[in-house]
């Protein structure tokens, strides 16, 4: 699912040169004599002409792009303590109702709302979760690549915990996203090369606790989802690299499924600055799937590994998105619901879309 005869030399060039230059005589045209004829010739002088043999280069071949599906989900939590259901029953229980759907694609992004680290010590927030990093490789056998950590839970066990989730998100073979031990590293794409697609993925936070929580030059944190020109500057950045660009960012009002004229003036600038897909979170509620400018914005896929606390909380969605071999995008919702605590099951027949 994841991540991808040379040059004619210059001492080769050289040695063609040298040879020419050392020969002692030459075919020249002898005015006096009319016709052609071997006339010596003075040794090389410094100001003699030279002809410059062409190098020729042969580029490596550009993959074919083919049919590439990438997909989305929502609020991921891995804390036991939360889901009773993972201590008892293991993590492999909040995948078995999936039919293997994130296996089966060439992408998937996970909204990772948790500290998976051991280190670090709570803090004073409402609620804190504690992902064990145990899970992190059942994830990734399950088809999770990427993981978004930049969102209202990623710090809840401070600064370390943070930085250290990240390294063993790394370590289990899921690129992690949107944190760093600055700005630049906060806001740094995760490269996937697939099916002859370059696809830069980005994490964001709009959903800021603390003001700390932010990375800046000199300070560890999170990419904000908050502050336009920074996010611009990714996407922009991620384009000049990728071909397809996909932000998973962390955004709204909790219990909100609907944006806000400024998380969509947020949208479009990310759209217009080169982004191809937005996967948001953070409400805890399913909203809708909306085409700005022919680009898909999920703008909260709700949640997805979490408890069931309500008919509403439990709607769910996975959220997929088509690229065909000719850069055409198309994206639908797979219905999804949560029955039994921390486990997400497919609704209905087939997957919407299908490459």
């Amino acid at each position: 699912m994841q991540e991808t005869p040379r040059l004619i030399t210059a001492a080769l060039v050289a040695l063609l040169a040298s040879g020419l230059a050392s020969c002692s005589s030459d075919v020249l045209v002898d005015p006096a004599m009319g016709e052609t004829s071997l006339v010596p010739l003075p040794p090389v002088a410094t100001t003699s002409p030279r002809t410059t043999l062409p190098t020729t280069t042969t580029e490596p071949p550009v993959p074919e792009k083919g049919w590439l599906t990438i997909q989305g989900v929502g609020d991921s939590n891995f804390d036991p303590s939360y889901i009773p259901n993972l201590a008892t029953e293991g993590y492999e229980y909040a995948f078995e109702a999936l039919d293997g759907l994130l296996v089966a694609d060439d992408l998937t992004v996970m909204n990772l709302e948790c500290a998976s680290s051991n280190l670090g010590s709570k803090q004073p927030y409402a609620f804190n979760f504690r992902c064990d990093p145990a899970a992190l490789p059942v994830l990734a056998a399950n088809g999770v690549d990427v993981a978004n950590l930049a969102n209202n839970h990623g710090m809840d066990y401070g600064v370390e915990a943070m930085l250290d989730s990240k390294l063993n998100v790394a370590a289990a073979g899921i690129a992690p996203v949107g944190v760093g031990s600055d700005v630049e590293e906060a806001i740094s794409p995760a490269i996937v090369d697939v099916n002859g697609w370059r696809v830069a993925v980005l994490g964001m936070n709009g959903v800021v606790v603390h003001g700390g929580w932010l990375a800046t030059d000199d300070d560890p944190g999170m990419a904000s989802g908050d502050d336009t020109a920074q996010m611009v500057r990714a996407v922009t950045a991620a384009a000049e690299i990728a071909d397809i660009v996909v932000v998973s960012i962390h955004w709204l009002f909790e219990l909100e499924a609907e944006p806000r004229p400024d998380d969509r003036a947020r949208a479009v600038a990310m759209i217009e600055a080169g982004a191809d897909v937005i996967f948001g979170h953070h409400p805890h509620r399913l909203g809708e799937l909306e085409f700005i400018e022919g680009k898909p914005v999920f703008w909260t896929l709700g949640n997805f590994v979490w408890p069931r606390l309500s008919h509403a909380g439990a709607t769910t969605a996975i959220g997929r998105v088509l690229v065909a071999p000719d850069g055409t995008i198309d994206a639908c919702m797979i219905p999804a619901f949560i029955e039994n605590s921390g486990q997400p099951a497919l609704v209905g027949a087939a997957p919407c879309l299908q490459g």
